[in-house]
């Protein structure tokens, strides 16, 4: 009972006739407004794919999918069976549609990657031979045709002649009589063929008066000398009829034959039809496949821009107001959402879209929402939403509600574990102003208890209210959340939009003194609020403010993103055009090469062809010599600058280590060791320059260390031995370059004597910089590396002056 009612509270009866409009078939139009919603999620994910497979093929198709002819001959086959006869239009019926079937199955079986429907129409039996004997016998106005039995051929022969008989002695009647005739017409009345005869002139023509007009001026008569004609047309007509009845007997003992394979048939027809209404209508409604997740594995219901299908359609159709989509992003161990907020902002129609995206999905319609579209798939869908008050059944808006809400807890049993989902029921409720229409302080305590117990024993819960006690529920267990409908002070009116992590705030007070209360009763209600409630009023609108203003960033972010891709797009087209235009040129160049050098070797070949007529002199061989400079001269192609030799490896440069054989890129440039430092995938290393290459296959240019100028190094007063402490040790390892400078300048400003810095080896690159440091200080005399035993080149000697 409380399925039909959730039902009817969430207006899915609404949703089923709007998918009905876009059925092709009577079928498919009645299947769609009695959906049936699957027991089982295996049987959600099959008509899922039907939808989505029938989705695929409207795009491959020009015209879409076609039902023409399909018609519902459920009835006639039963009539079939119980050996009844059926008319022409019956049989024509069933001969349309088993064309009309076989048509869908030949476009399905002509595509390809369509798993679901090809299997659906696999053993599909369409009898060809029975719809060819169905046209045999009645033709397009669904009457038995001449060539049905060679005895009705006869018969109708006889019919034409006796007709013609008739015909033309009326006709001599009506010459002969043409001034009792009220008109010059041969018609019909009762199957017999009379003439129209004025009534004061009835005598002039005897016969048997099968009607009068109602005048009363002209009386109808088949003249005495037609009517034995006319009675052997009636039995021939009669003749006619029963033979005409033998042949539909026959035909519909053909149909009664096969009717379990025709039933099949149907049912087949009526289940694509109703495949391709939930594709047409999720098309029209823009909406995304769903994917049924399981929130026992962590997974996220996602369900981004969300828009209620029927306010679509009110604003599609009915000039409605454009719908504000709302986004559901609840983590897999969150079991109830409480929403609150003012009046008329949204709550309810938040409720609804998520119970009726969870029908869709159930029923293989895409949800409106964008992708991806994750829901879990949910046993069942409970709703307590609107007013349940009833005069007859002595019922306050209080008692509806609680009444409502006991079904719902019947329907969820309570026969699971505290804390677990339940095994058997995985169930979404809904429930609207839980605790609503009594005591607020009794009404908060039970929505409290009641929002408890169903985080036990249902697997989502969405709820609404205007209650402050329940927006604590967050705080105290973390299957709790609370959503707000966000409202603008400012206009007065709410903007429909969800706001989550954010509990909704009272806006009472100041609706009601922007709206002329006065101030001083504003002020005086405040009072009896009590600060505190002020200042969580006060925290909640910076949180809000706070929320609009990184909206606000994220907008700004977005928009540089798409013009980044923009750019980035026009830019990759740019470079294609040149990439193109490139080619051009080198394959036009290419032409002209080649045809060049045939010209030259056609010149050439007429040189040896005059040196080779007769016995050729110095003379004429230096001629030729000089042609043949000449041709050379003409057809070889400018020499190239010089290339210049060698290339300096960049940070940031790609270059080639032959004896890896792989390819690199340059993270420190080459030191005066002439050493540098590449990467390759996750690895990296320390080269020599001598061992690289550029990717054209240039080598490195070798560093010219330049001469070291001569270092005069004047002696201390007293000699003083060169021994390393702790004092005047300095570890940079580990340090950047700019930090490593910082602390060499102090240490070298306060040293008297060598330091010895040590540095490491790593890439090279931070002893790299202590050298280049070292040579630009005023105080440093000279460096060298440190004795092996103090760590060799991986410490730096520093003689201050």
């Amino acid at each position: 009972m409380i399925q039909s009612e959730t039902l009817e509270l969430l207006e899915w009866h609404r949703l089923c006739q709007h998918l009905a409009t876009f059925a092709a078939t009577k079928l498919g139009a009645t299947a769609a407004r009695h959906l049936k919603i699957p027991d089982s999620q295996s049987q959600s994910e099959q008509l899922l794919e039907q939808t989505k497979e029938i989705y695929q093929l409207e795009t491959r198709l020009t015209t879409g999918l076609s039902f023409e002819g399909i018609q519902d001959i459920g009835d006639s086959l039963e009539r079939a069976e119980r050996s009844g006869i059926l008319t022409g239009d019956e049989l024509l019926a069933i001969a349309t549609t088993l064309a009309g079937v076989r048509n869908l199955r030949r476009v399905i079986d002509n595509q390809e990657d369509l798993p679901i429907l090809t299997e659906l129409v696999a053993d599909l039996r369409t009898y060809p031979e029975l719809e060819q004997e169905i046209h045999r016998c009645i033709d397009e106005r669904a009457q038995v045709t001449d060539r049905a039995s060679q005895k009705l051929g006869e018969i109708r022969t006889d019919l034409r002649r006796l007709r013609s008989q008739i015909t033309q002695k009326l006709q001599n009647i009506l010459q002969a009589k043409s001034g009792a005739v009220q008109e010059q017409l041969i018609t019909q009345r009762s199957d017999r063929f009379v003439i129209p005869v004025k009534a004061p002139q009835k005598d002039a023509i005897p016969g048997i008066v099968h009607d009068t007009s109602t005048s009363g001026a002209t009386l109808y008569v088949e003249p005495n000398s037609v009517v034995p004609l006319g009675n052997q047309l009636r039995q021939i007509i009669r003749r006619e009829q029963a033979e005409e009845e033998a042949v539909r007997r026959v035909l519909t003992e053909q149909v009664a034959a096969v009717k379990p394979d025709l039933e099949r048939l149907l049912a087949i027809a009526t289940t694509l039809d109703l495949a391709t209404a939930r594709s047409r209508y999720s098309f029209w409604l823009g909406a995304n496949p769903p994917r049924f997740i399981q929130r026992q594995e962590r997974e996220i219901i996602t369900l981004r821009n969300l828009r209620h299908p029927l306010l679509v359609w009110q604003q599609q159709h009915e000039q409605g107001q454009p719908v504000v989509p709302v986004d559901l992003l609840i983590s897999p161990q969150i079991r109830v959402v409480t929403i609150t907020g003012p009046n008329t902002g949204g709550k309810t129609v938040t409720l609804k879209t998520l119970g009726l995206a969870a029908l869709m999905a159930k029923v293989g319609l895409f949800v409106p929402a964008r992708e991806p579209v994750e829901i879990p798939w949910f046993d069942q869908v409970l709703a307590d939403i609107g007013d349940e008050q009833s005069l007859q059944q002595s019922l306050s808006t209080f008692s509806g509600h609680i009444r409502r809400i006991s079904r719902i807890l019947e329907a969820l049993g309570s026969g699971e574990a505290e804390g677990e989902l339940p095994t058997s029921n995985s169930a979404l409720v809904l429930l609207d102003e839980v605790g609503a229409g009594t005591d607020p302080v009794e009404g908060s305590a039970l929505a409290i208890a009641l929002l408890q117990y169903l985080a036990n024993h249902a697997q989502l819960t969405i709820a609404t209210t205007h209650f402050g006690e329940l927006k604590a529920l967050k705080y105290e267990d973390d299957r709790f959340e609370n959503a707000s409908v966000e409202f603008d002070e400012s206009t007065l009116s709410p903007t429909y939009r969800l706001l989550w992590g954010i509990p909704g705030r009272s806006n009472a007070l100041t609706i009601a003194l922007r709206l002329g209360l006065k101030p001083e009763v504003v002020e005086e209600a405040k009072t009896q609020v009590g600060e505190a409630t002020d200042e969580v009023n006060q925290v909640i609108a910076g949180l809000e403010a706070q929320r609009r203003r990184q909206e606000t960033k994220a907008a700004e972010a977005q928009s540089l993103l798409q013009q980044a891709e923009r750019l980035y797009k026009e830019v990759s087209a740019k470079a294609a055009s040149l990439e193109e235009r490139e080619s051009s040129l080198r394959a036009s160049q290419e032409i002209a090469v080649k045809q060049a050098i045939a010209q030259a070797k056609g010149e050439i070949a007429q040189v040896i062809r005059r040196l080779q007529k007769g016995t050729p002199t110095a003379q004429e061989a230096q001629q030729a010599t000089n042609a043949l400079n000449q041709i050379g001269q003409q057809y070889q192609p400018a020499t190239p600058a010089k290339p210049k030799v060698g290339f300096m490896p960049k940070v940031g440069d790609r270059v080639r280590v032959p004896k890896l054989g792989q390819t690199a890129e340059v993270i420190t440039a080459p030191d005066e060791d002439g050493e540098l430092s590449v990467r390759f995938g996750l690895m990296k290393m320390t080269v020599k320059l001598q061992d690289v290459e550029s990717l054209d296959g240039q080598k490195a240019e070798p560093i010219v260390k330049p001469k070291p100028a001569p270092t005069v190094v004047t002696p201390p007063p007293q000699s003083v031995p060169e021994i390393r402490t702790s004092q005047n040790t300095i570890d940079l390892r580990g340090k950047r370059v700019a930090d490593a400078e910082y602390i060499l300048d102090k240490a070298i400003s306060e040293a008297t004597g060598p330091v010895w810095i040590i540095h490491g080896y790593g890439t090279g690159k931070l002893r790299q910089g202590v050298h280049t440091f070292l040579q630009q200080h005023s105080r440093v005399n000279n460096y060298e590396p440190a004795e092996q035993a103090d760590g060799g080149t991986g410490v730096t000697v520093a003689h201050i002056k």
